[in-house]
């Protein structure tokens, strides 16, 4: 598995009802897409950075859902160009099904 995180930084708070909206309205696409196990929006405390974290069974899958086309897609929603993180998954808790 990997993990992939997506930041995005701005200088200004992000208003967090319109990044429940977007999350709102990009969810449906995530929904049983395939290798792709989760995926998280969310927004730090400080309101300046808003992330998405995904999981994926796959590393090629991975690496080929982040292409340039989509960068450029994702900072048009979010206003600045994201920080794009691989990270190697050694271990999970998933508690979703107690």
């Amino acid at each position: 598995m990997i993990g992939v995180l997506v930041t995005f930084t701005q200088t200004e708070k992000y208003d967090r009802s319109a990044l429940a909206k977007i999350a709102g309205e990009l969810r449906g696409p995530f929904e049983g897409m395939a290798g792709l196990r989760l995926k998280s929006f969310m927004l730090d405390e400080d309101g300046v950075r808003a992330r998405n974290f995904y999981v994926w069974d796959d590393e090629d899958k991975a690496r080929s859902f982040f292409t340039d086309e989509l960068v450029d897609k994702v900072a048009g929603i979010y206003g600045v160009r994201p920080q794009i993180e691989y990270l190697d998954i050694v271990g999970i808790v998933d508690n979703s099904g107690t």
